[in-house]
């Protein structure tokens, strides 16, 4: 077994390292989600507290780790006698981005099951972290169906599988931990909202923290088990901290004014539902407890309140999380009762001192070097930026003719669109698609592993071998050659690229602000639609990709907003810039179908000395590639040249004005059109 680098050892990230220490004092409180830029040593962190953990007794030779003390009863090993207990050590188990279903929730022998009626089942991963640890890396990448059912066992503590009647239910209880870069793109809301903590990391910039990290990380490569071996005190004293804070946490009193705190703060930050009051009650418990105080102060709530409130306050992915903590002390002391005077440091203290602040102390053997000390306070959060002055309508030019960067208008619901015909990319909200999720509308032979069974079609190819084999019972005599694979459809995730036209027929500010809030309107929907993104703006003289295809719909909207005008229209060399993007991603990612947005008015003067012309070529081309497309005609004026529409037939796809683009607008046009047939039938 390979030797992990220890928890006591990692250097600064002292709301990381409190967060999981609190979660392992306190299950209940929820689990950690771990959002910082890549190489910030979050893994390594995650991995290291799985050896903190105490010993769990579990019942012998069980699957599913049922307690001695109180097995479950509806355990598909049990029912449980007197066979004994065993310890062992906590697990942690790995959930990878790319697992099946089944290896996730287990699977049934289904030949088994309807030949024998017997449930022979294989357990998954979530019964291999029940009790203990459940680590998703790159927790924002996972397939939607496996986030629907981490949902469930996350909510219910159990996991149920059903194959065609067939059906096992196991205790699911884990400590959840995932991590993510938020580059990569925003969880869906609903998981989200399952972490009870949430905590930022990024890698230091003090010199003397880095050279630290350098150092450690250089000695534990070259020599594992030695590195860890001289940390073994501080990694023992810190397990035992663990276990006492555990035994004292049900005295640990929580009264009725720092209740009352807990409430006020949820409802002046505005989080939805009740969620984050009983999380931020159990974590402000779980960091008395962590101090061996049995009573809850209000500094306890305000360290709470920053773990388990960020999160939950954003409203669409293109909010910041975040809070503004002198809101935050300006409620507490409002709120504040009667209550026990706040240990003047009531926070952890290094291992050095008995708590986790100080990950980077030094071990009783050199040759790593002391660390820089840190004080174990959160890091605070940034403040909120103020509200942007009124841009005037004229704002000035640049040398070369480029206006500065317009605000966005307000984002709205708009039209769905869709890439025609049937795909089998990646499962997502926006184009049909043969998925393992969806409903059924066929079946086939399984190639490979069976996951969904379609029962009529089994029952129908084993139906007429009956008397050859013998049948004699009430048993359908199945064998693994009747086996019918159900074949499904859903819906799939697209690549959504959009061709911007910044380019001086666009840049009157009030109609660009207007575009780029249907820009923002499309950016919404395609995160929604679990979409990856991709931006190719064109102006003056040439085409520029200003965001390669990814699945962060945040940084999309950043450079948008960024999107400065100005100069000629280079219409040609936007759409050729758009086809060199999709050629290059059909060979990363060939199972995913693109979707081509162009927003423009149509207009082409650069890129030749026949720039219409040029842009009716570009488009034929996407036309011959097969890629669906969609033009968004930013004309406007009395006078429409209809140049939009014209793009849009060589792309072979359809065009829509930013007013259909609206989805209020296109039920008002088939509420229209339903009137006026009903007029047409009365007459």
């Amino acid at each position: 077994m390979s030797t992990r680098y220890p928890f006591t050892a990692v250097v600064g990230m002292d709301d990381l390292r409190l967060a999981l220490l609190l979660n392992a004092v306190s299950p209940a409180v929820g689990g950690v989600l771990v959002r910082g830029e890549k190489g910030t040593a979050k893994s390594t962190a995650v991995r290291a507290l799985a050896e903190l953990l105490p010993q769990v007794a579990v019942v012998a030779g069980c699957r599913f780790s049922c307690d001695p003390a109180s097995p479950d009863p509806g355990c598909p090993d049990g029912p449980h006698g007197d066979g004994g207990a065993d310890a062992r050590p906590a697990r942690m188990v790995e959930l990878p981005v790319g697992a099946s279903e089944d290896r996730l929730v287990g699977s049934l022998d289904i030949e088994k099951a309807l030949a024998d009626g017997v449930k022979a089942f294989e357990p998954g991963l979530l019964a291999a972290a029940h009790r203990g640890i459940l680590y998703v890396d790159e927790v924002n990448l996972l397939s939607d169906h496996l986030i629907d059912h981490l949902l469930d066992a996350a909510a219910m503590g159990a996991s149920h599988v059903e194959r065609e009647g067939v059906s096992v239910r196991h205790a699911a209880r884990f400590l959840l931990v995932g991590t993510m870069n938020p580059e990569e793109g925003e969880l869906r809301p609903q998981l989200l909202d399952r972490f009870g903590l949430t905590v930022e990391v990024a890698a230091s910039r003090v010199p003397e923290e880095r050279v630290e990290v350098v150092r450690r990380r250089l000695a534990f490569e070259d020599d594992p088990a030695g590195f860890a071996g001289r940390w073994a005190g501080e990694e023992a004293a810190l397990r035992e901290r663990i276990v006492a804070a555990r035994e004292l946490l049900p005295k640990v009193a929580l009264g009725d004014a720092v209740l009352l705190q807990i409430a006020a703060t949820c409802a002046a930050f505005e989080v939805d539902g009740m969620r984050a009051d009983i999380v931020m009650a159990r974590t402000a418990t779980a960091l008395a407890a962590w101090a061996g105080r049995e009573e809850v102060t209000s500094e306890d709530v305000r360290r709470a309140a920053l773990l388990a409130l960020p999160h939950r306050r954003r409203r669409n992915p293109f909010d910041a999380p975040g809070m503004d903590e002198d809101k935050l002390d300006e409620t507490l002391e409002r709120f504040k009762g009667d209550e026990p005077e706040d240990d003047p440091d009531p926070g952890p203290e290094g291992p050095g001192d008995g708590g986790p602040g100080g990950g980077g102390g030094v071990p009783p053997q050199g040759g790593e070097g002391p660390a820089p000390e840190t004080d174990g306070v959160p890091e605070q959060a940034p403040a909120q930026a103020p509200e942007p002055a009124p841009e005037p309508e004229h704002a000035p030019r640049g040398a070369a003719g480029e206006r500065a960067a317009v605000k966005a208008g307000e984002p709205f619901r708009t039209k769905t669109l869709s890439v025609p015909g049937l795909g089998e990319g990646a499962a997502g909200r926006r184009s049909r698609a043969r998925t393992q999720n969806g409903r059924t509308t066929g079946a086939t032979r399984p190639q490979g592993t069976l996951t969904k069974l379609h029962l009529s079609a089994t029952v129908r190819a084993a139906a007429p071998h009956q008397r050859a084999r013998g049948r004699s019972g009430a048993g359908l005599v199945v064998r693994r050659d009747d086996l019918r694979q159900a074949v499904r459809e859903g819906r799939e995730g697209n690549l959504v690229l959009f061709v911007v036209d910044a380019s001086g027929s666009m840049a009157a500010r009030r109609r660009m602000g207007a575009v780029k809030g249907a820009v923002l309107s499309l950016l919404l929907d395609a995160y929604q639609r679990r979409d990856k993104v991709g931006l190719v703006t064109f102006r003056g003289r040439a085409a520029e990709l200003a965001l390669p295809p990814t699945s962060s719909v945040d940084a999309a909207a950043a450079r948008l907003e960024e999107l400065p005008t100005g100069g000629r229209t280079p219409l040609s060399a936007g759409l050729l810039k758009a086809r060199d993007v999709l050629r290059v991603e059909r060979l990363r990612d060939p199972s995913r179908r693109p979707l081509l947005v162009v927003v423009t008015d149509g207009r082409a003067t650069g890129g030749g000395p026949d720039p219409v012309g040029l842009a009716a070529r570009a488009a034929r081309l996407h036309a011959a590639d097969g890629t669906a497309s969609v033009v968004v005609d930013c004309e406007a004026g009395p006078v429409r040249l209809g140049l939009a529409g014209d793009l849009a037939r060589h792309l072979g796809g359809t065009a829509v004005t930013l007013d259909e683009l609206r989805a209020d607008a296109i039920a008002g046009l088939v509420r229209e059109a339903q009137v006026n047939r009903s007029v047409r039938r009365a007459a």
